[in-house]
Formats: C-alpha cells, sequence, structure tokens
C-alpha cells in the first residue's frame, strides 16, 4: 500500500531532481551569458579604442576642453570688436570739401567747407574765408547733423553730404 515515508521519500526524489535541472539550467544560462558578455566588452574596447589608441572618452574630454577654450575666446572677441566698433562709431570717418569763392571778384574758388564727421553725424565744421589781403579759418560744432550756430549754405551742403555717405 501507499505509506507516507514512501511518498515524502518519492517527492523528496522528484524535488532533488527538479532542484538539480533548474540549477543545471542556470548554470548554462550563466556561462552563456557570461560568453555574451565577454563578446560585448571586447566589442565595447573596440569601439572605445580608435587605431591610433586614443580612447574615445579621452578624445571627447579633449574636444570638450577645446570646445569651452575656444567659447571663451568667441566671448574675448566679441567684447573686443565691441569696443572697436564703438571706438570707430566715435572717430571721424566722414569728410566733405565743398570750395567755394566767398568774394565775386575772386576766381579760382580758395574759400572751402571742410565737414569732419562720425557715424552719428557728431564733429566740426571748418570754413575757410580766402580774400587778397587774408584768409580766415572758422570751426563750428555739429551735434547729429545739426549746428548750433548760423552757417553758410556751403557749410550745409558739406554737412549734408557727409552725413549721406555710407554708415559702418
Amino acid at each position: 500500500m501507499f505509506s507516507f515515508s514512501d511518498s515524502s521519500a518519492d517527492l523528496l526524489f522528484i524535488l532533488t531532481i527538479a532542484s538539480t535541472v533548474i540549477a543545471l539550467f542556470a548554470l548554462i544560462m550563466t556561462i552563456v551569458l557570461f560568453s555574451r558578455m565577454n563578446k560585448f566588452k571586447k566589442a565595447y574596447i573596440t569601439l572605445q579604442t580608435f587605431l591610433s589608441g586614443t580612447k574615445l572618452e579621452d578624445l571627447l574630454k579633449a574636444n570638450l576642453k577645446e570646445v569651452r577654450e575656444l567659447s571663451q575666446q568667441v566671448a574675448n572677441h566679441g567684447s573686443r570688436i565691441n569696443q572697436a566698433e564703438n571706438k570707430l562709431r566715435g572717430g571721424i570717418d566722414r569728410a566733405e570739401l565743398i570750395r567755394f569763392n566767398s568774394f565775386d571778384n575772386m576766381g579760382a574758388e580758395l574759400s572751402f567747407a571742410l565737414a569732419l564727421l562720425n557715424q552719428e553725424g557728431t564733429g566740426v565744421v571748418l570754413t575757410g574765408i580766402h580774400s587778397i589781403e587774408e584768409c580766415r579759418v572758422y570751426a563750428k560744432p555739429v551735434e547729429k547733423g545739426q549746428a548750433m550756430v548760423k552757417l553758410n549754405p556751403e557749410e550745409k551742403q558739406a554737412i549734408e553730404r557727409a552725413c549721406n555717405t555710407i554708415k559702418v
């Protein structure tokens, strides 16, 4: 007949066989996974190292450092360019000369109006009046294309032409 000790022994035997099969399956899977991991590791090392022997990580770090340095240089150059542009705008870069006869009996257009202006139209207009006995030079300030004092037509023309030149 059927006894408790026989069924327990059979059950224990079946459990031992099942656990042995599971352990063997786990061992085989571990070996397969370990083999795949080694292949992946070799492929990763191959990917990380170029023919020159340089590692990708080192190369990326060097490139990142270079990009940071270049960004800093660009920022420095930008501020220097702004300073140069401000200086350029403030410097005299427009000159227009109008020659004329200040008196009816004079010839050769020896009198002149010279406008010297910057980018904003600020500067000076110099006027030289030539006569038989003497030559006088006058300087009149100009702010944004307008003078604060009375101008003769030649001075106005010189300022207008200077203001209409190409701006940088």
